[in-house]
This record gives structure tokens, C-alpha cells and sequence, in this order.
């Protein structure tokens, strides 16, 4: 989910964190507290019991409020969706075939039944919300500053560099395969879908390995430099009215959410 933001790497005349702060995005919170807001939402979303349908109407109201609120890109965001919907219905589709009351078709082995419908509606709407949440941060909050937020926020230092290496070489190697998929192209190797798809599959299998051997070189590079696989934070936070304010609506939000359901 994590996607380059190029574009801002030459505004950083100052620290990132005052950076962001100071932008309209930021809603005037500071960029840990939104970070540490959106980690709120995401975890009750996802505790929120199957068949809840109440609670996640309301958690996408919400969403949508927020969305209304930051200018987002909503045709990038749309894409981003679709791509990432395509290994979310492959992960989760099988929940469909699951034993349970009232059976509504079945086929052999396999069998369609409601309590399959209703887990199999909950996760895809609950993993739908987390990533609504997930990319409306990515989109409106620079990389950098979402790093130092995590890191601020005691994340472990390891998965901070795992999530900044990500970042810094993605578009590296997106870069390569496309070069190497002009040279397939230019080749005239692709002609038929066949070849296409072989020659992609040797592609991505020699990218791998050429992934493999660039980041151990990238990484004796930088234990060569003092790198000891941790983000040094020179930065902390200091919770002002707004930034508590925001903080104790989120909570009392996702609060009313779980009522909801037993209220209604």
C-alpha cells in the first residue's frame, strides 16, 4: 500500500513532521496522531463481529466524511482499489463455501450457505474500510513523514525499514522490468500471447534475482555508512488541543460504532 510521492522530496526545507503540520492536508493534527487514528480505525473495524452491518455503515460514513474533508485524487484511489480488491476476493472467496445454516445450492462437495454469505460479506466489507482508511493516509500524508509517524509511534525499527526500503526501491524496479519488457518488446518476443506470457514469467524470475543481488549490495553499502537498521527520531510529539481533540473523537467514534449494532 505504501506508493512513492516524489513530488514532495524537494518541499523538505525543515523537519518533516513541521513540514506536514503545516500543510492544509494535516488538517492541522499532527502526523502521528492521524497515524495513530487511522491504527484506531483499522483495529475496530477489524474486531468488528460478522454481520455487524450497522456498525460498518456507520464506519463508512465516517470514512466518507473524512474523504469529503482531504482532497483525494478519488480516480487514483478508485484504482488503487480495484488493484488491490483483485487479491482481496482471492484471499477471502473460499470463506463463501463454508459449512453453516441454510444451505442455498450446492454442488457435490461444494455448497453455497448463508452463514457462508454473511462471514464472507462482513470480511470483504471490513477488509474494503481498512483499505479505504490505509490508502486515504498513504495519499495525503508524504512517505517520509508517515515513517518518522510509526516511528514516533514505538512501531518496531525493523518493520519501519522494511516499509522504507519498499518505498525507496520500488519504483527502481518497476523501472528495470519495464526497461526489460521494451527489450523483449524490441526482440519482437512477445508477439503471441504465449511467448507473452513465458517471457514475463522469465522476467519476473530474473528480476528476482537481480532484486536479490542488488540489495545485498545495497545493504553492505549501508552497514559500510553506520546504517544499524534503525530510523533515528530526533523528532517528538507534543499533543496539542486539536491533536487530543481529534484523538478522543476517533475513539469515541469507533465506540459508538460497536454500540450501534445493539442499540438499533
Amino acid at each position: 500500500m505504501l506508493h512513492s510521492h516524489d513530488h514532495h522530496s524537494h518541499h523538505y526545507a525543515h523537519s518533516p513532521i513541521q513540514q506536514a503540520a503545516s500543510t492544509p492536508l494535516s488538517l492541522n493534527v499532527a502526523p502521528a496522531i492521524q497515524v495513530l487514528c487511522a491504527l484506531i480505525m483499522v483495529l475496530a473495524i477489524g474486531v468488528t463481529p460478522n454481520g455487524h452491518w450497522i456498525t460498518g455503515l456507520i464506519y463508512g460514513m465516517g470514512i466518507a466524511i473524512v474523504l469529503f474533508i482531504r482532497p483525494v485524487n478519488l480516480t487514483k484511489l478508485a484504482q488503487r482499489l480495484a488493484v488491490e480488491s483483485v487479491f482481496v476476493i482471492v484471499a477471502v472467496i473460499g470463506l463463501l463455501f463454508r459449512d453453516g445454516e441454510g444451505v442455498l445450492w450446492q454442488w457435490g462437495g461444494l455448497k453455497i450457505t448463508v452463514t457462508g454469505l454473511v462471514v464472507l460479506g462482513s470480511v470483504m466489507g471490513k477488509l474494503w474500510l481498512s483499505l479505504l482508511v490505509m490508502n486515504l493516509l498513504t495519499m495525503t500524508m508524504p512517505i517520509p513523514v508517515l515513517l518518522q509517524s510509526l516511528s514516533i509511534l514505538k512501531i518496531p525499527p525493523l518493520l519501519i525499514a522494511i516499509l522504507a526500503s519498499m518505498h525507496r526501491y520500488l519504483e527502481l524496479l518497476i523501472d528495470e522490468f519495464m526497461t526489460m519488457r521494451r527489450a523483449a518488446i524490441a526482440r519482437n518476443l512477445v508477439a503471441g500471447k504465449r511467448w507473452q506470457r513465458l517471457v514475463v514469467g522469465n522476467m519476473i524470475g530474473s528480476l528476482f534475482i537481480r532484486t536479490y543481488d542488488r540489495g545485498d549490495r545495497i545493504h553492505q553499502a549501508m552497514l559500510s555508512r553506520g546504517y544499524q537498521g534503525v530510523i533515528v527520531n530526533q523528532t517528538s510529539v507534543r499533543l496539542r488541543r486539536r491533536d487530543r481533540l481529534a484523538l478522543l473523537i476517533t475513539i469515541l467514534f469507533v465506540i459508538f460504532g460497536q454500540l450501534a449494532f445493539y442499540l438499533v
